[in-house]
């Protein structure tokens, strides 16, 4: 093979075609290391997506996750705020009672404790709101008084004080009780929370 007719066969041979059909002469190892070049520039794209698809990935859970803490701290926040408001409001029931507590003769004998608070008309037309204005409250706090005599205790007199506390919203309750026994100048305490709104 003569001078030009090896010239000619490595410009055939070693030509690279370029995007839009021009051929250019690169030489045998330009031709291999500019499509290294191009595969590289492919899994580059791929890893710089993947990574781009966790980062979002990890942002939408942070945010979720601050979403469920800001409401779960909001959810304990209305439940103080209804804890505290009931308590304050059976407080305030216990000392009337055992400031005007008297002669127990006329209270109607009952065989069980009294059950008017579980009645959403009987506790809204007896209760008594102690506080017209519970701060951060949407409804002040009431309290029911329910006495009763006791048969197995004819010398005694009992009262089922109930309270009801709200949050910001009236959805947001909790309800508190106390049971009181008077006898003979004793005075019997027993303190509960209700478990679940009888209303």
């Amino acid at each position: 093979m003569d001078r030009d007719a090896a010239t000619q066969y490595r410009r055939v041979h070693h030509t690279c075609v370029e995007a839009g059909g021009k051929r250019k002469y690169l030489g045998k190892r330009n031709c291999r290391s500019g499509a290294r070049r191009a595969d590289q520039r492919g899994v580059v794209l791929a890893i710089v997506l993947l990574i781009s698809a966790m980062m979002l990935a990890t942002s939408a859970i942070w945010f979720e996750t601050s979403l469920a803490a800001a409401r779960a701290a909001t959810n304990v926040r209305d439940y103080l705020q209804a804890f505290h408001a009931a308590d304050s409001a059976l407080t305030l029931c216990v000392r009337n009672v055992l400031s005007t507590s008297g002669d127990a003769s006329n209270v109607p004998l009952a065989s069980g404790e009294p059950a008017q608070w579980r009645l959403e008309t009987a506790f809204d037309a007896g209760a008594a709101t102690p506080v017209a204005q519970w701060p951060g409250s949407s409804r002040g706090p009431q309290c029911l008084i329910e006495p009763w005599r006791l048969a197995s205790r004819p010398n005694a007199t009992a009262y089922l004080l109930t309270a009801r506390g709200f949050g910001q919203n009236s959805e947001s309750q909790v309800w508190l009780q106390t049971e009181l026994v008077i006898e003979n100048g004793a005075i019997e305490r027993h303190w509960r929370r209700v478990a679940a709104r009888p209303f």
